[in-house]
């Protein structure tokens, strides 16, 4: 039994590191194992290394939300508070937590009879309660402007590393001699910091505020790992630094939008949304088609010809240019909204908060139950983002 147990996950292991599947014709790993220069060749085991260095970027989070995040978020008038909690109401809780959390008029009818309430009080109680499983502002603060840095530090760096490498200036050479491509310590560096990130947010999706969106996220996470894991160990790695850094030009943009909504300053939230999506627009619907999908589809198949691991991650990256499309229609309407109506509306693309427009109040403990008004917490998208995708 141990013994034919052993033979089925030899033959599994053989056919997921088959060399017909990754490799160019007449390529073997073993042409692969040789020093090259620099860091040799990218190799799976390589990865490894990414999840120690994922707890490490976790745990400077930790330490930059604590010590430089939350001083900021005080300094331009954050409250460190939460929302006003609701008089407890042993009937109105038990219908919030076994029922529903948006009672019909129906219902509020029943409940004001049964507790001789004014059905506008009870309104009242459902909008703070839910508003009280908000996680509050300050949070919401520390959480993007963590994002921001770590977005802004490696594009600045992308963009530095390629702007000495000559595949940045011509994609053919992406493919030049592949896949004997040596990596140096700089493209290392770059994925291997990219691939710890998108861990860490893997790691930190648990524990951070809980969006409608978490599964649509944490699907976005998994398949940018995979796309990231997959062009290191097949050694796209030239292409794949420009993928990334494209993607991560317009991620920070986002990020800032929402620390001025956080802030309060509407005005420059709403400036910093049209640029983002304007940035959006031009590079995931005119660079990334027009630049990385030519040379990935068509330069490589006049220099490599095609191969099964070729037709995978083609497919993928454009699987990837359809969401691109999704996410660029939603985010126009919105920064059309903000040009029209002078305000960014409700992103209805990804990383809603939990809680509708209509449930963000005023919480005064004065006037617990004052005119609504949206505090702009779940009003601007946040990456793939993937996103990014996703964040993309």
């Amino acid at each position: 039994m141990a013994t034919a147990a052993a033979g089925a996950l030899g033959l599994l292991w053989g056919w997921l590191w088959s060399e017909r599947f990754w490799l160019p014709q007449n390529v073997s790993w073993a042409d692969l194992e040789g020093p090259g220069n620099g860091y040799g060749y990218p190799r799976a085991r390589h990865i490894l290394s990414v999840f120690p260095l994922a707890a490490g970027v976790f745990s400077v989070r930790l330490l930059f939300e604590r010590f430089i995040a939350k001083p900021c978020a005080l300094h331009v008038g954050i409250q460190d508070s939460g929302p006003y909690q609701a008089q407890p109401n042993a009937i109105l809780e038990k219908v919030f937590i076994s029922i529903t959390k948006y009672p019909d008029d129906k219902r509020l009818e029943g409940l004001s009879k049964q507790l001789d309430w004014d059905i506008r009080k009870i309104q009242c109680w459902f909008r703070h309660r839910r508003n009280q499983d908000k996680p509050p502002t300050l949070t919401k603060f520390c959480e993007s402007m963590w994002r921001f840095t770590f977005y802004l530090c490696i594009f600045c760096y992308g963009i530095r590393f390629l702007w000495s490498s000559p595949w940045l200036w011509d994609t053919r050479q992406c493919w030049h001699s592949y896949p004997y491509q040596p990596l140096t310590s700089g493209l290392y560096y770059y994925y291997i910091m990219e691939l710890a990130f998108y861990w860490s947010l893997m790691f930190s999706q648990f524990t951070d505020i809980k969006r409608k969106d978490f599964l649509i996220m944490f699907v976005h996470h998994l398949a940018t790992i995979g796309l990231i894991t997959f062009s290191y160990i097949n050694n796209m790695v030239r292409v794949g630094t420009l993928i990334m850094c494209l993607h991560d030009a317009s991620d920070f943009l986002l990020e800032a939008a929402k620390l001025a909504n956080y802030a309060k300053y509407q005005r420059l939230c709403d400036t910093l949304f049209v640029i983002f999506s304007a940035v959006f627009v031009v590079t995931r619907l005119g660079i990334y088609p027009f630049w990385i999908l030519n040379t990935t589809l068509f330069e490589s198949w006049e220099m490599i010809g095609p191969y099964p691991s070729w037709w995978f991650f083609n497919g993928l990256l454009l699987i990837l240019q359809v969401l691109h499309v999704i996410w660029s229609y939603l985010i126009v309407r919105i920064a059309f909204k903000a040009l029209i109506r002078g305000k960014v509306s409700k992103d209805d693309r990804s990383d809603v908060e939990s809680s509708s427009e209509e449930d963000d109040v005023t919480t005064s403990t004065k006037s617990p139950c004052g005119n609504s008004s949206s505090n702009g917490a779940n009003q601007v998208n946040g990456h793939m983002g993937g996103s990014y995708w996703a964040e993309e």
